[in-house]
Parts: C-alpha cells; sequence; structure tokens
C-alpha cells in the first residue's frame, strides 16, 4: 500500500513540476515589451505610463484601473477613446504591470500620492476626467478630494463607492475578496497559472493584441499578484481614508456606466448610481449584456466614450435615463 501511495506522490509530484515548468517556457516566449514609458516620479521611483490619443483642447482622460488592474486593462478603452479624438493615459500603480514595487503599505493613501506625482510628472494639464473601474472608485473619490482644481467630470466604471464599502453589509464581500486574492497570489507565485496564460482566464476583458499579451503576463506573475493581494487587503482602510476626503462637488458631472442586470441587484445598483444622482450632472448607463471584467473590452468600450463625452460636455443635463 505504502508503495502505491508512494509511486502515486512521485507522479503527481512529476506532473506538477512538468506543469509549472511548462509554463515557465511558455512565460518566458510570451513575455510583452512594454508599451508606454516609464516616467520618474521622484525619490528614484518610476512607473509605466501609456498614453494614446491625439491632444485637443479636449480634457485628458485619466484611467485608473481596479484590483487586480494595470494599464493593460484599459488597452480597448484607450483604443476607442482615441478613434473618438480623445487623449487618454493609464498607469501601472506600483508593484503592478511594469512598474516598480513601492514603499508599503499599498493603501488608498500612497496609491493615490504616486498618482498625484506621475500627473505632476507627466506634463499633462488639467483639469481631467477621472474614469475609475471597480476599486478604483475608491481611489477617484479620495484624489477628487485632494485635488478638486484638477477635476473637469469623473466616470466611475461598475465601481465601487467609498460610502458603500463602509457598510455592514458590503463587509462580507470584502473579507472574502480578501482571501480568494491571497490564494490567488500563492497560485501565482508558485507558478500554477503560467500554463493558463492562453486560456480565457488569461485575458477576461477582450483586449486589442498589445494589451492581451500584458495581460496574459501579468496574470501569472507573482509580484503583480501579490502586490494586488496586499492593495485589497486593504481595501477597508482605503475605504476610510476616502470617505474622509471631501464627497464629490455636486457640480462636477459624474457619468455611473454599470455591468449586468438591474433586477435583482436593485439596491448595489443603486448604491453605485448615488454619486451620479448627487450630482447637478448627473448620467447613468446599465449595460446588462456586460459582465464586470468585459465592460471594459472591445464589445463594450463605446459605452465608456460616450459617458467620456457626456462628462466632457454636461452643462445642465439632469440625469440621464437607464
Amino acid at each position: 500500500m505504502l508503495r502505491h501511495v508512494g509511486r502515486a506522490f512521485a507522479g503527481f509530484a512529476l506532473l506538477f513540476v512538468s506543469f509549472v515548468a511548462v509554463g515557465g517556457l511558455m512565460s518566458a516566449a510570451g513575455h510583452p515589451v512594454p508599451r508606454g514609458q516609464m516616467v520618474d516620479i521622484g525619490e528614484g521611483r518610476r512607473l509605466r505610463m501609456v498614453c494614446e490619443g491625439p491632444a485637443s483642447d479636449r480634457p485628458l482622460v485619466w484611467l485608473e484601473a481596479g484590483a487586480f488592474g494595470f494599464a493593460a486593462d484599459w488597452g480597448a478603452t484607450q483604443q476607442a477613446l482615441s478613434a473618438a479624438g480623445w487623449r487618454s493615459c493609464a498607469y501601472d500603480r506600483a508593484g503592478m504591470g511594469f512598474s516598480p514595487p513601492g514603499p508599503a503599505p499599498r493603501d488608498g493613501l500612497a496609491i493615490v500620492s504616486d498618482f498625484e506625482k506621475l500627473v505632476a510628472a507627466s506634463g499633462e494639464k488639467g483639469p481631467f476626467i477621472l474614469v475609475g473601474h471597480s476599486m478604483a472608485g475608491l481611489r477617484l473619490r479620495e484624489y477628487a478630494g485632494r485635488n478638486p482644481d484638477k477635476i473637469a467630470g469623473l466616470v466611475l466604471v461598475d465601481a465601487a463607492t467609498a460610502d458603500a464599502s463602509e457598510t455592514e453589509a458590503f463587509k462580507p464581500f470584502i473579507q472574502a475578496f480578501a482571501t480568494a486574492s491571497r490564494w490567488a497570489a500563492r497560485g501565482a507565485s508558485l507558478g500554477l497559472y503560467k500554463p493558463l496564460v492562453y486560456t480565457s482566464l488569461g485575458d477576461k476583458i477582450g483586449l486589442p493584441p498589445a494589451a492581451k499579451a500584458e495581460k496574459r503576463w501579468a496574470f501569472a506573475d507573482g509580484r503583480h499578484n501579490r502586490t494586488a493581494a496586499a492593495e485589497v487587503e486593504l481595501w477597508a482602510e482605503s475605504a476610510k481614508q476616502a470617505v474622509a476626503a471631501p464627497a464629490y462637488d455636486p457640480a462636477w458631472p459624474v457619468a455611473v456606466v454599470t455591468a449586468g442586470p438591474v433586477k435583482g441587484r436593485e439596491k448595489r445598483k443603486a448604491m453605485q448610481a448615488a454619486p451620479a444622482e448627487r450630482s447637478a450632472h448627473g448620467y447613468v448607463d446599465h449595460v446588462e449584456a456586460a459582465t464586470h471584467t468585459r465592460l471594459l473590452g472591445e464589445q463594450f468600450a463605446g459605452h465608456i466614450v460616450k459617458a467620456v463625452a457626456f462628462v466632457a460636455g454636461a452643462q445642465a443635463h439632469p440625469l440621464a435615463p437607464t
């Protein structure tokens, strides 16, 4: 019996090592050349930034990715924005994607402080339209509160809000997500995802080729996933920091774009739409056919472009119909 168990264990170990080795070869062969440029933000630190689209008198669009996300997540959105005549910039937070690690802890204050330095170093002039996906809703609230003179308007893309994150009903989700993120980071660190980079798991968004290659690489990268998990671990603290910042000025145009059906999710959708409803120039678009990730992809990016155009052109519009 012990001999059979030993053989089974040895066979499993060999299969596991082979799985990881094959994944390592695939990952090494597919390591992408990063798009964009590395920007010096001071104190010997740099962040990767990707700007696309023509320069014009329109506001620049800054794109902030959600949990586990980086500049590549916005590849399809930037492509669509450029086609519509908008200039946009996305970036990799410290330790994410192609940006070197930053000092711990990676809470909202650290992330927003880095973003402020990046904006200053980029040479781009405000005021800006800020677009944030998922957990980035916390970052937008904190940045806007700290830099009201830089805000032309905001677009929240299936975003979490600071106020909702503070509720008792939302706390179990945060805890469960943090646990799942830790396991995801462990799996990536062990190399378990490398053989999966060319499956649908490597790109759940639906990105154009260059961004897709970056997303697949990051999906299996241990450091990227560990940093992402550390950010999620500090969700509650980041929410407190965001709530402490001033609320959005009602004069700022705010567009909310959500994913998935409204039926059965009425409370969640209401919390997401709240920032637009509090704005004198609000807009809400529930994209029922989209998923949380696919909303950023080529199929649905036009909804984000439409929201950006609304924010830029808003004067005295009432809340748009859902």
